[in-house]
């Protein structure tokens, strides 16, 4: 396979203030770009914060035109950047993820498999296709998607190499996704990506520690914190090698 160089934003959202969070991700953007990184990959409902009970006024939808300069800036920069918003389709509210790559067509992931609360504000989603990236196949999770075992087959079975997860993980459920994140590396030689969020959001405090499993479910690289990072891996003619990128 090709070189790529991919990334996790371990990011701190400002609770439901979505123009305050827009230009924050931009600014990951910038920084990811001086690394090289050709995809990107943000913390679930990055964009709005995890605030279930404004979820449904904090809802984007496709055309909304907050979201042109993420679509710009993936364009100029030649990224694939991947970000967590509750999402207005028709009737129906979910948890989604919008892919902006760089040819400026706008896609969706939304989750497949909600927790808790996340029951009583949203409808279970679909999933998505594949992304294919520099001869990759990338398969799409949101934090829950991660807990099923068949989502992960799914995966792996429509051709995945590499399983690519936004995420809201707590220090109480962080032992148990993060080994569940590596086997599915090691079981499907798929690499993993786990997104955390890097500060307090609805309620929740995440463990941070975004990281990244390579295909034989070896840890490559991930956050000794709770800090902004981006914890990064790159492909190359030698294998997956890992380093981090800590942010201001």
């Amino acid at each position: 396979m090709s070189c790529l160089t991919l990334a996790a934003a371990q990011y701190p959202a400002a609770a439901a203030n979505i123009a305050c969070n827009l230009e924050r991700h931009l600014e990951f953007v910038a920084q990811a770009a001086a690394q090289q990184v050709q995809l990107l990959v943000f913390p679930e409902l990055s964009l709005s914060g995890y605030e279930l009970a404004n979820a449904a006024e904090l809802a984007l939808t496709l055309d909304d035109p907050r979201l042109l300069p993420l679509s710009a800036a993936a364009q100029s920069r030649q990224m694939t950047i991947i970000v967590g918003t509750p999402l207005r389709s028709g009737p129906a509210l979910h948890i989604a993820a919008l892919i902006f790559p760089p040819n400026g067509a706008l896609t969706t992931y939304t989750k497949q498999h909600l927790h808790g609360a996340e029951q009583q504000y949203f409808a279970p989603g679909d999933g998505g296709s594949l992304l294919e990236l520099h001869h990759h196949n990338i398969a799409l999770a949101i934090c829950a998607d991660t807990s099923e075992l068949d989502h992960a087959s799914a995966a792996a079975r429509a051709g995945a190499h590499i399983y690519a997860a936004g995420v809201l993980v707590s220090e109480a459920g962080y032992a148990k996704d993060s080994a569940a994140l590596a086997d599915y590396a090691r079981r499907y030689g798929m690499l993993t990506l786990m997104a955390n969020h890097a500060a307090p959001t609805g309620g929740w405090i995440p463990a941070g520690r975004s990281a990244i499993w390579d295909n034989t479910g070896a840890l490559l690289v991930a956050a000794p914190d709770d800090a902004s990072s981006l914890i990064i891996a790159d492909k190359t003619s030698d294998g997956w090698h890992g380093r981090r990128c800590r942010l201001s």
